[in-house]
């Protein structure tokens, strides 16, 4: 076992313990902790989303530097070779 996943482990059950003291440990304990964990699963969800936008604009916006550098490249090399002609 990781420390990591122990650490994780020994939270949680910390938080459980936590809950099921303030609520008397019934149903209601359950339901809220079915809830935490939850919205922790959907913040996650959110912020792998958040940063694959975050990546794909990178990339676009890299893909453009690229290709301006390409094709000002290729422009001041056809200049170049059309004025050594005449």
């Amino acid at each position: 076992m990781s420390l990591f996943s122990l650490t994780y482990s020994l939270t949680q059950f910390n938080a459980e313990k936590f809950v099921k003291q303030l609520f008397g440990g019934g149903k209601d304990a359950e339901v809220i902790l079915q809830r935490l964990d939850r919205l922790t699963l959907d913040e996650a969800r959110t912020t792998g989303a958040e940063i694959l936008q975050v990546v794909y604009g990178l990339v676009q916006d890299m893909s453009k530097q690229m290709y301006c550098t390409c094709l000002s490249l290729l422009l001041s090399t056809l200049s170049a070779r059309w004025q050594s002609i005449w």
